[in-house]
């Protein structure tokens, strides 16, 4: 056993060319894909295989050691990396390992070390890695069809309390006018949460590598931002202040996202900020890109967390706070990126909390995208 695992460690290079030509010629999601993405944990995996067979003489009945346990983690590493990767399936995965048996065998075989033994020991690692993987695959796949269902359902939650508000305050009563307001808010909303269910159908059926869809079209973003600050001082008890450099900013936007974007930001200062403090929207026009910014006073965000609370499946148990402000804040980053800009965040005590985000206006064309996570 000790010889094989010496062979398989001269010939790791050409297992990886070998499986690698393989692969792309039978996984069509492989061809395009980037060789260090491609090839991902499969050098680490050869290396542990032949350390294992080099230190014990049966290592199938050894018992699991630091090594076992690493080849496995690497494994499921893998199947994480595969979930980001487009069109990916579980077929795809087991695929993979298939061919990367058949290659490893064939050398074995050219070489004279090949047995009924390493058969064995091969199938072992086979099966098991291709357990690892698949399972940590359909966990991350599973894991973002939670988050985007999560955060979409969050943000429904918006416009129909809006809408609720809306027909809470209609009263024939009052006059025309503002019963015809009333009823305008409350259509509007209601077909806004029409909208986002529909993208909450998009989002259940998520595949590897795919993120959300986005409608680029050219809008002119005061005016959606205008409305939100009207909305929000409907909804709200809170003191909102708005505050813009042009009325007139036209770019190529997402209308849609960009409403999601400033409404989470906006119920997050509300859920977090001090009821007493205004509730700050500050939209700068910069030529070639567009800043936007909600500011509010409030218990900031700790230092040490603000770089986590964009991460898409971050999960902290310590801190319940901090999964509630990441629910839309994955959206925030994943929108503000596609507009090829940033997110940046700074809280403290003093100054409270300002998430500001940038925006560029001409870097994508009108039509749907979608997005990566």
């Amino acid at each position: 056993m000790k010889k094989t695992g010496q062979i398989i460690a001269q010939n790791i290079s050409l297992i990886i060319k070998t499986w690698e030509e393989q692969v792309k010629k039978e996984i069509l999601s492989s061809k395009n894909m980037d060789v260090v993405i491609l090839q991902d944990h499969l050098r680490y995996f050869i290396k542990d295989i032949s350390d294992v067979m080099t230190r014990y003489s049966n290592p199938i009945y050894a018992c699991p050691d630091e090594k076992y346990i690493e080849i496995f983690e690497n494994c499921s590493q893998h199947g994480k990396h595969r979930a980001l990767s487009s069109n990916y399936t579980v077929d795809q995965i087991i695929l993979e390992y298939i061919i990367f048996n058949r290659v490893l065998t064939e050398v074995l075989i050219l070489n004279n070390v090949y047995t009924l033994d390493v058969g064995e020991l091969l199938k072992y690692f086979m099966e098991l890695a291709t357990l690892k993987s698949v399972e940590a695959f359909s966990k991350s796949i599973q894991d973002m069809q939670e988050k985007l269902v999560g955060t979409l359902a969050h943000d429904i939650r918006n416009p129909l309390s809006i809408a609720k508000t809306s027909l809470e305050l209609l009263d024939c009563q009052e006059g025309e006018d503002l019963v015809s307001t009333m009823k305008y808010i409350a259509i509007k909303s209601v077909t806004k949460s029409l909208g986002l269910i529909e993208s909450l159908m998009d989002a259940i059926t998520v595949k590897a590598g795919q993120g959300i869809m986005l409608e680029f079209a050219e809008i002119n973003i005061f005016k959606i931002i205008n409305e939100i600050y009207k909305d929000s001082e409907t909804i709200y008890f809170n003191e909102f202040e708005f505050k813009y450099t042009s009325d007139n900013i036209v770019g190529i936007f997402d209308g849609t996202a960009i409403r999601r974007l400033i409404e989470n930001l906006i119920s997050n200062a509300v859920k977090y900020g001090l009821y007493k403090s205004p509730i700050t929207i500050n939209i700068k026009d910069l030529g070639e890109a567009v800043e936007l910014s909600i500011h509010n006073y409030g218990k900031p965000i700790p230092k040490e967390r603000q770089g986590q609370i964009f991460q898409f499946l971050k999960k902290d148990n310590d801190s319940i706070q901090l999964n509630s402000w990441g629910m839309g804040l994955t959206l925030v980053k994943i929108v503000a990126e596609a507009h090829g800009g940033y997110v940046n965040l700074e809280s403290d005590t003093i100054n409270g909390t300002r998430f500001t985000i940038l925006m560029k206006k001409s870097i994508n064309k009108p039509g749907k995208k979608r997005i990566k996570l």
